[in-house]
């Protein structure tokens, strides 16, 4: 496990302490937190814990990679718009820039009773209030006969890193004549849109190539699907013939998915391709789970009006891992969420005002070349639940001009710059 802080050998005491097997870490002198997960929603709740504390909160990110690679905009990697290195970004400047202590490690277990959060190589971190933003993990035998061995032979790409850059490479080594067939997850999951706009991208790149004898399938789960008239319009328009949606109740549901063989066998037929990206359903973070912070679904419940645990006064839970009433599971979303768990864990250690709730979500897709669509809404607590304000709703029309679609494509670039700004500088 690596720290980064320089303070590191202060904060570890005695050499005695050092020397120990597990150590500790932890401030005696001021309150403490600590934020599991360093994503959209993790990152944003540790930077502004530290910076709006001013120094008076001894802050500790726990991530388990040392670098953290987007999933949202990956799909802009895999079709040519983006490369690697403009979605993965470094914990430096939040280590020296506000004094947060970076750890790069698992986290395994919570103590809720004894506030300690232990780490797998034996390490104990100590807290004063825990933010929990794990992210998502995968029930790979929501796929039958899926496997998380499988993933390495057809990737989900749900998680940004590794598994991004393998369905790249997998992408790029196609032969014009190759197809692809996509199996996306069942609801709930991250990001909505996601895989219609990964199935954009894909499209995008093959044409790009001037592949005219490869076809895209997707062979959904779900009966309907987010932006689901602007994504087929737009698969029409830019790639006739090259994407065929089926819905569950055409083919009659997944039965077996072969990752060695490349095919997807259901009730109408089975399915041949020399990629297969399957993305099964999905669960929150197993740190979450550890600590006892899920319910029956999976995922964890939350106090609305400040992204509190309702099973510990002292847990917040932010991002993909919660229950969030009406918002998606997106980066959007957990940045939101990540801003009034910070506020409130201020309030709760050093007696800041609190102000109401709100939180807002925009998710961006982009079909083709300056061709984006958009959707979302402004939140807020009602009657115990983040309810959508109904006026505030939004969605890209059908219409549009194309100054409209290159203006929200645009739009979608300043965000993920904003967002990693509001996450990492």
């Amino acid at each position: 496990m690596n720290i980064t802080r320089r303070k590191f050998a202060q904060l570890m005491g005695a050499a005695s302490v050092a020397a120990a097997v597990p150590y500790s870490i932890r401030a005696q002198s001021k309150p403490s937190v600590v934020v599991v997960g360093g994503g959209a929603g993790g990152a944003t709740a540790a930077r502004l814990i530290a910076k709006d504390s001013d120094g008076a909160l001894d802050v500790t990110l726990v991530q388990d990679t040392p670098t953290y690679t987007s999933c949202f905009f990956s799909n802009l990697y895999l079709g040519g718009f983006r490369d690697f290195d403009s979605i993965t970004h470094s914990y430096d400047d939040l280590a020296n820039n506000y004094g947060i202590n970076v750890v790069t490690g698992l986290a395994t277990a919570v103590d809720r009773d004894a506030r300690t959060v232990t780490m797998a190589d034996g390490a104990s971190v100590g807290y004063d209030r825990l933010v929990i933003a794990p992210g998502i993990d995968f029930k790979f035998d929501s796929v039958p006969g899926y496997s998380e061995a499988d993933a390495e032979i057809a990737p989900h790409a749900w998680k940004g890193g590794s598994q991004t850059t393998l369905l790249k490479e997998k992408l790029d080594a196609l032969e014009d004549g190759q197809n692809i067939i996509m199996v996306p997850p069942p609801n709930p999951y991250r990001c909505p849109p996601g895989p219609y706009e990964r199935v954009s991208m894909m499209a995008h790149l093959l044409k790009s190539k001037g592949f005219t004898n490869s076809t895209i399938t997707v062979l959904d789960v779900k009966p309907k699907f987010s932006k689901q008239g602007l994504f087929q319009a737009g698969w029409e328009k830019y790639y006739p013939g090259m994407v065929e949606w089926i819905a569950p109740e055409v083919h009659g549901g997944i039965i077996n998915v072969d990752a060695k063989a490349g095919t997807v066998e259901t009730d109408l037929d089975t399915f041949e391709g020399a990629l297969l990206n399957i993305i099964p359903g999905q669960t929150a973070g197993d740190i979450a789970h550890a600590a006892g912070l899920t319910d029956d679904s999976g995922f964890c419940p939350i106090d609305a009006t400040s992204m509190r645990s309702t099973v510990d006064e002292n847990i917040f839970v932010v991002g993909d891992a919660c229950i969030a009433g009406h918002m998606p599971k997106s980066g959007f979303s957990a940045n939101s969420q990540g801003k009034v768990a910070a506020m409130n864990v201020r309030a709760d250690l050093l007696k800041s005002k609190v102000f109401p709730a709100k939180f807002s979500n925009t998710c961006w897709s982009l079909i083709a070349t300056e061709d984006g669509v958009k959707v979302g809404a402004q939140y807020e607590p009602i009657d115990g639940k983040i309810t959508a304000i109904e006026e505030s709703k939004f969605l890209s029309k059908g219409d549009e001009s194309a100054q409209d679609r290159l203006a929200t494509s645009m739009e979608a670039d300043g965000w993920y710059n904003a967002m990693t700004s509001a996450m990492f500088k």
